[in-house]
């Protein structure tokens, strides 16, 4: 597993795997990104397989996102030294 994923997707896995299932719009508030920068994110995320599309059920126009944990946990102990200097 590399990583190749913008801060701003290292900034998004953060803060999927520490919350929980989000709607884009939430995470652009949360972590102060442009949506249109959320979107990029969770695009690179999804194709490495570190989050998944998940239904809303409560408003299915806004899909959730959701961090696989597991990975994400892979990852962030393989690339400690990177995510310290993107997540301060």
């Amino acid at each position: 597993m590399s990583i190749e994923l913008p801060r701003s997707a290292i900034i998004v896995l953060d803060r999927l795997t520490t919350e929980g299932p989000m709607t884009p719009k939430d995470i652009s508030s949360r972590v102060d990104l442009a949506p249109r920068t959320v979107s990029f994110a969770l695009r690179k995320l999804m194709g490495q397989k570190l989050c998944k599309k998940i239904p809303n059920l409560t408003d299915m126009r806004q899909p959730l996102y959701a961090a696989d944990v597991e990975r994400a946990r892979e990852l962030r102990m393989k690339f400690e030294h990177v995510f310290r200097q993107v997540l301060v």
